[in-house]
């Protein structure tokens, strides 16, 4: 990639239909995790007008309402009449917490799939040790852009999607409706972030707003509040709800389902991705867990000054409780010779598959926190894979 480019990340809001199966799908994993921490969970959710339908496996000891939580994380989202009252502005959605048809067709994980990821022997499996979930490839990545080590694009349309919700739920502008979408373009020179060049607010509003005055509005209690002065000029383009109206959106306006919005969840596209999505799976789902690890991996490593840019590549084979390969990319921006950090990330982390759930915690109902805003960074620097408490020890290695 050159030296001097634009680069545009998307993210979209707890709103956002496919966002909407997102957050239903963890809230009813962390559902089966505060009771039973040994939960298998693969929750898929779709979402269109006023159906709500869950389908996957879980085997799990939790007892619990699954319509119930699906309904409560509907309503915390904001898909709630009551949400309008005591305002001059109308509420108009087909998709409402209380109202919404509900769908339950989950069933119990495969014993072929159990067998695998159990540690137990099992017959004609290799290991007694427990398998990945699954097989696939997984990527994490860090970059100095900012100060969580993310790309400087997803990093500020995250913000701006987490403060368009703040401005919603805590009521300063109640014309504003759950359904919303941000875009930044970032211009770099040498490799780094210097100015916004564009800026993209796409939000479902209540239609007695007026679209020129929601425009000044956004601009001002959003964008201006967000994004430092200093990467905005008179040339910055602010694109406010380009085309003129949104009032009909979420799942009123289009379907939403599970595992759509896998680079809006990683690196705004600035890192590469496997194709496996997160929300409703468990650790044993090499898919989230290995994904979690690897940028774990990656940001202290950028953390420990070793390189200014770091992807970390993971692959696994299901049942099998190694990585099948390991990889190691600065593009050419490292401070450390590769081989010392190849060697410095085999000491210090183990990336057997049992391991990375031990390692991060995993089997805790902490996934909810995750899934809106991004799995990494600003939004989820409290998370065990955003902690860089491994910068000593690699630096240690590498003595």
């Amino acid at each position: 990639m050159s030296k001097s480019f634009i680069f545009s990340s998307e993210s979209v809001t707890e709103g956002h239909p496919d966002k909407v199966c997102d957050t239903v799908s963890d809230a009813i994993l962390d559902a089966c995790l505060e009771q039973d921490p040994g939960s298998r969970v693969a929750c898929e959710t779709l979402v269109k007008d006023n159906v709500l339908v869950l389908a996957g496996e879980i085997t799990t000891g939790a007892k619990f309402n699954y319509e119930e939580v699906a309904r409560e994380a509907v309503r915390k989202i904001g898909y709630d009449k009551s949400y309008a009252d005591n305002t001059e502005y109308s509420y108009s959605s087909k998709f409402d917490a209380d109202s919404l048809f509900f769908v339950n067709l989950l069933g119990k994980q495969s014993q072929d799939i159990a067998q695998g990821v159990d540690a137990e022997a099992a017959d004609h499996k290799d290991t007694s040790e427990q398998g990945a979930g699954d097989q696939g490839i997984m990527f994490g990545y860090a970059a100095d852009d900012t100060e969580e080590l993310m790309p400087a694009p997803v990093a500020y349309a995250h913000r701006l999607g987490e403060a368009l919700t703040n401005l919603r739920k805590d009521r300063v502008h109640t014309w504003l409706r759950p359904d919303s979408k941000t875009q930044v373009s970032m211009k770099y020179e040498s490799g780094k972030p210097v100015g916004v060049t564009a800026v993209v607010v796409s939000t479902m509003h209540a239609e007695e707003i007026d679209t020129p005055e929601m425009r000044e509005i956004l601009k001002r209690d959003l964008i201006e509040k967000v994004i430092p002065g200093e990467l905005l000029s008179d040339e910055t383009q602010y694109l406010i709800n380009p085309t003129g109206r949104f009032v009909i959106g979420g799942p009123e306006g289009d379907a939403g389902l599970t595992g759509r919005k896998i680079i809006v969840d990683t690196y705004g596209g600035m890192g590469r991705h496997g194709g496996g999505a997160f929300s409703g799976k468990d650790a044993s789902k090499v898919d989230r867990s290995a994904a979690y690890m690897a940028r774990w991996v990656a940001k202290n490593i950028v953390a420990a000054g070793f390189a200014t840019e770091c992807e970390l590549q993971l692959a696994y084979a299901i049942g099998h409780p190694d990585p099948v390969s390991v990889n190691v990319n600065t593009f050419g921006t490292n401070q450390v010779a590769d081989e010392q950090i190849v060697k410095a990330v085999l000491d210090v982390f183990s990336f057997k598959a049992a391991d990375v759930v031990s390692q991060l915690d995993l089997l805790k109902p902490i996934f909810g926190q995750s899934t809106n805003y991004g799995h990494f960074g600003y939004s989820s620097s409290q998370l065990p894979w955003e902690q860089t408490n491994k910068v000593e020890d690699l630096k240690s290695v590498c003595q």
